[in-house]
C-alpha cells in the first residue's frame, strides 16, 4: 500500500508512524509546506485518555512524551482582583515543537518519508498514485476545498478574535484571568507545557536557572479588539500591552510570539470524511475550540481509529467507513462542549457580576463536561464554599433549595414539564391524567406543570388535547389539584394556557405527529393564512373582531383554571402555536398593527398576557414559554428573545420558560445534552428575569450544576419523568439527602433506598494452581 500523508502536524506525523509499525511494507510518505521547525502555537495539552491510547498502540512514543511532560492539578480563575483555586483536574502538557520532534524521529526511525518545505501535488494526483490519501493539512484544507461538492464542509467563523503568545516561565496552574478594560472584556488562558529543570541547582544565580515555560492565549470579543486599536498596531506593540495588561498573572515578564498573528477561531464540521480513496483528519476534518484544549487530542485520536480501522476492516471502503463511524459521534460530542465553551466565552460580559467564587464555579462547568458532582470529586472544598454562598443549607444539594415565585414558594428547583398527553375525551381530563399528573407530583419535585391545555375546541392539537373551556373540564382538573394539594402536600401544580393556531386539527402523535386528521378537521386559524407543512390546512388570517374573542377566551380559561385551585399558570407562547406565531417573523406575515415590527408582532401576545393576569390571582404567579430561536434563518433571534422574555416580565411575568423550535417545519435544531440552556441563560442575565430552562436535562448532575452556576433558577424535565415519575425523589436518595427540599410520601417511605440486587461480597479467588 501506497499512503500519502498531506499535513505534517501532529495528527498526520502520528498517522503515518501508526501506519509503517502496523505494516512496514507500507511505503508512507508526509509533505509538509513549512521547515520541520516552524509550527503555529507552543504548548499542547493532552488527556490521560489520549496517552493511554498512545502507550497501547505506540509504547516508543509514549515513553519520548512521558519523558517531557509537565503536569499540574489546578485550576486557577481570577475575576476582579480575586483568585480562587480548584485543585484535582489533572493536565499534562509538552512544548509542540518537542513533541513534533518526537514524531520526526519515530517516523524516520520506521521508515517514513518526510518531505518538509514541499507543496504536496494535487489531491488528483495523490488519489491516483497513491492506494491511500490522508489530508491532514489543517482548518484551511486545500485538500478538502478540492472536495468540497463531496465533503459539504460547513466553516462557522465566531465573534472573539485571539493570539497564542508564551512566557518563558512555567505558571503553577492552568489559569484564567479576566481584564476589565476602558474598551472592553479581554481574558487570558494560561498553561505551562515545561517545567524548570529537574537537575538544575537550585543555588545557581537566577540568570542561570531555566523557569521552564507557558502558553498564553489572549482573547477577546472583534469590536473590544477594534476599540482597543489592536488592529492597527504593529507586530510586536500587542504583545507588549497584552504583557501589560495581564502583568499580574505574568509576574510582569513579558511574552513572545511565534510568528502569531490575530485570528478568529472556525468551526468546521464535513458531512462526509472520506471521498474514495481520499480521507479527511484533525483539523481537515473538524475543529473544537482551544478553550477545551482538544484540537491535537481530536487528531491523535482519529490517527489510532484510522488506524486500527485499516488494520481491522477487509478494504479500504469499509475501513474509511469504520473510521469515521467510530469517530463521528465523539467528534460531535466534543464540538458540542467546544461550542458551549466558546459562547461562554464570547458572553463572557453576562457573567461578570457574579460573585467571584460563584463565576469560577461558572467557568469551570461552562462546557458541560465537567459538572458540580465530579468537582466535588475533585476538590470538595472549593465546591462546598461555592454551595454555601450559593445559599445551600449544609448537606443540601443546589436542586433542593427552595425558590420563590410571587406568593409560591417551591421547595426545590425541579420542575415536570408540560407534556401532551393526547388522552382527553371532548377536552376533558380523565382517571389517565389523575394517575399521570398524580404519580408525578408524588415523585417529589416542586412544580408539576399540565400539558398545554386548549381555551376553545378549535383551539386543541388533536380530538385527545385538554380544554378548559367548559365547567366540566374545570371540575375535573380541580379533581387532580384537590389530589396533588392533599397527597403530595409542598408539590405546587401549575396549568399551562395556549391554542394550536395553525398547527391543530391533527393525529394523535402516536398516529402520525402534525398530520391532518383523515376525516372530521376543524377550521385553524392563526396570525398569517401560512400552512404549518407543504400541502397541510392552510389557517384563516385572525381578524381585530376574532383577536378579542380569543383573549376572551384566554381569560374565561384563567378564571376557570383559577377555580380549579392551580397554584401557577403559564403563557404558552411557542413552539409555533397561536401566540407563538405572532412573535415569529417567519409566520407573522401581517400588515396591521399586529405584524411587521418587532413590537407589532409583540403586542397581541402581551395584550393576552394582560388579560390573563387582570384576572388571574394576584398572589399566584404567572410565567410564559418563549421559543427563544426558531433554528431557522429569518426567525427569532437570540437578541429578539432577550427582549420579548424583558417585555413579559415588565408587564408582570414572574418567569420565563425557555424553550427552541417547532416553529416552522424546516428548522434544524442543533440538538445536545441541554442545548437549549444557553438561550435561557443569557435571558436570565441580560433581562434580569428568573428562568426556567428546558431541553435534554437529563440528570440531577446537570441540574445542580445548572443552577450553581447561575445558568437558570429552575430546570424542567420531561422525558426523564416519563421514564421514572419518582425521578426526584430518586435523585434524593442517590445524593443522600434527606431534608425539606423533598419528603418521600408515606406509604412510600420503605422504598426511599435502592433494593439489593444480589450478593456483591463473594471472596476473591486468591491461588491459582497448575494441573
Amino acid at each position: 500500500m501506497r499512503v500519502a500523508v498531506v499535513g505534517g502536524g501532529p495528527g498526520g506525523l502520528y498517522t503515518a508512524a501508526l501506519l509503517k509499525r502496523l505494516d512496514p511494507g507500507r511505503e508512507v510518505t508526509v509533505w509538509e509546506r513549512n521547515p520541520p521547525d516552524v509550527t503555529f502555537g507552543f504548548g499542547v495539552v493532552l488527556s490521560d485518555e489520549t496517552l493511554g491510547g498512545i502507550e497501547h498502540a505506540d509504547p516508543v512514543v509514549y515513553e519520548a512524551l512521558r519523558k517531557d511532560f509537565v503536569r499540574w492539578d489546578d485550576i486557577d480563575v481570577v475575576h476582579r482582583g480575586v483568585r480562587h483555586t480548584s485543585g484535582g483536574h489533572g493536565f499534562a502538557a509538552l512544548g509542540r515543537h518537542r513533541l513534533l520532534a518526537i514524531l520526526h524521529e519515530r517516523c524516520r526511525s520506521l521508515g517514513v518519508d518526510l518531505r518538509f518545505g514541499t507543496e504536496a501535488p494535487h489531491p488528483d494526483r495523490l488519489a491516483a498514485d497513491h492506494d491511500l490519501v490522508v489530508a491532514a493539512d489543517g482548518v484551511h484544507s486545500g485538500t478538502r476545498e478540492t472536495y468540497a461538492d463531496v465533503f459539504r464542509p460547513r466553516i462557522t467563523d465566531h465573534r472573539c478574535r485571539y493570539i497564542w503568545l508564551a512566557a518563558d516561565f512555567a505558571l503553577d496552574s492552568f489559569r484564567f484571568e479576566i481584564a476589565e478594560t476602558e474598551h472592553g472584556v479581554m481574558q487570558l488562558h494560561g498553561y505551562p507545557y515545561a517545567g524548570p529543570s529537574h537537575d538544575q541547582d537550585p543555588a545557581a544565580p537566577a540568570g542561570e536557572r531555566q523557569p521552564g515555560a507557558s502558553t498564553v492565549i489572549v482573547e477577546m470579543r472583534e469590536e473590544v479588539w477594534r476599540a482597543a486599536g489592536f488592529a492597527d498596531l504593529g507586530e510586536r506593540e500587542p504583545i507588549e500591552r497584552c504583557a501589560k495588561i495581564f502583568a499580574d498573572a505574568l509576574g510582569g515578564r513579558p511574552l513572545k510570539s511565534g510568528n502569531s498573528a490575530w485570528t478568529t477561531f472556525r468551526t468546521v464540521v464535513n458531512e462526509r470524511w472520506s471521498h474514495g480513496n481520499v480521507v479527511l483528519l484533525g483539523d481537515a476534518a473538524h475543529t473544537a475550540h482551544f478553550s477545551i484544549g482538544s484540537g491535537t487530542k481530536l487528531a491523535v485520536e482519529d490517527a489510532l481509529a484510522l488506524a486500527a480501522c485499516l488494520d481491522e476492516q477487509p478494504a479500504l471502503p469499509e475501513a474509511l467507513a469504520a473510521y469515521e463511524a467510530e469517530r463521528r459521534p465523539v467528534v460531535a460530542s466534543t464540538q458540542r462542549a467546544a461550542r458551549a465553551s466558546l459562547e461562554w466565552f464570547e458572553n463572557l460580559g453576562l457573567y461578570l457580576d457574579q460573585p467571584s467564587r460563584q463565576f469560577a464555579f461558572n467557568l469551570l462547568t461552562r462546557s458541560r463536561r465537567v459538572t458540580h458532582d465530579n468537582l466535588r470529586l475533585r476538590d470538595t472544598h472549593f465546591t462546598e464554599a461555592v454551595e454555601r454562598e450559593f445559599g445551600c443549607p449544609p448537606a443540601t444539594p443546589p436542586m433542593f433549595t427552595p425558590f420563590r415565585l410571587r406568593g409560591l414558594t417551591l421547595r426545590n428547583r425541579v420542575v415536570v414539564s408540560p407534556m401532551d398527553m393526547y388522552s382527553a375525551r371532548d377536552g376533558v381530563p380523565g382517571d389517565f391524567h389523575l394517575v399521570h399528573l398524580g404519580a408525578r407530583a408524588l415523585g417529589g419535585a416542586g412544580l408539576v406543570m399540565t400539558e398545554m391545555v386548549c381555551i376553545s375546541p378549535e383551539g386543541r392539537i388533536t380530538p385527545g388535547c385538554a380544554g378548559l373551556y367548559t365547567g366540566k373540564q374545570a371540575e375535573a382538573w380541580k379533581r387532580i389539584t384537590e389530589f396533588v394539594h392533599a397527597q403530595a402536600p409542598g408539590t405546587a401544580i401549575g396549568v399551562q394556557l395556549g391554542h394550536s393556531g395553525r398547527k391543530g386539527s391533527t393525529r394523535l402523535m402516536w398516529e402520525g405527529m402534525d398530520e391532518p386528521l383523515p376525516e372530521g378537521n376543524w377550521p385553524l386559524v392563526a396570525a398569517s393564512p401560512l400552512p404549518y407543512r407543504a400541502g397541510g390546512q392552510s389557517p384563516r388570517e385572525l381578524s381585530r373582531a376574532q383577536l378579542t374573542d380569543l383573549r376572551e377566551q384566554f381569560t374565561d380559561a384563567a378564571l376557570r383554571a383559577a377555580r380549579a385551585d392551580f397554584d401557577l399558570l403559564e403563557l404558552h407562547c411557542a413552539h409555533g402555536y397561536l401566540l407563538s406565531g405572532f412573535l415569529s417573523p417567519l409566520t407573522n406575515r401581517r400588515t396591521d398593527a399586529y405584524g411587521g415590527s418587532f413590537t407589532r408582532r409583540l403586542r397581541f401576545p402581551l395584550e393576552v398576557f394582560d388579560a390573563v393576569r387582570a384576572v388571574w390571582p394576584p398572589e399566584r404567579p404567572m410565567t410564559v414559554r418563549i421559543s427563544a430561536t426558531d433554528w431557522a434563518d429569518g426567525g427569532t433571534t437570540p437578541e429578539e428573545a432577550v427582549e420579548i422574555a424583558r417585555a413579559f416580565a415588565a408587564h408582570g411575568a414572574d418567569a420565563i420558560d425557555v424553550s427552541t423550535g417547532q416553529v416552522v417545519a424546516e428548522e434544524q435544531p442543533e440538538f445536545g445534552r441541554s442545548y437549549q440552556t444557553p438561550y435561557a441563560d443569557r435571558i436570565r442575565h441580560e433581562a434580569g428575569v428568573p428562568v426556567i430552562a428546558v431541553g435534554a436535562i437529563s440528570s440531577w448532575d446537570d441540574v445542580n450544576s445548572l443552577i450553581l452556576a447561575g445558568r437558570t433558577d429552575l430546570c424542567a424535565l420531561g422525558r426523564p419523568h416519563l421514564y421514572d415519575p419518582h425521578w426526584t425523589l430518586h435523585a434524593a436518595a442517590e445524593q443522600g439527602y434527606e431534608g425539606p427540599g423533598v419528603a418521600w410520601p408515606a406509604p412510600y417511605r420503605a422504598g426511599s433506598r435502592p433494593p439489593r440486587t444480589g450478593r456483591t461480597d463473594a471472596p476473591k479467588p486468591r491461588l491459582t494452581l497448575g494441573s
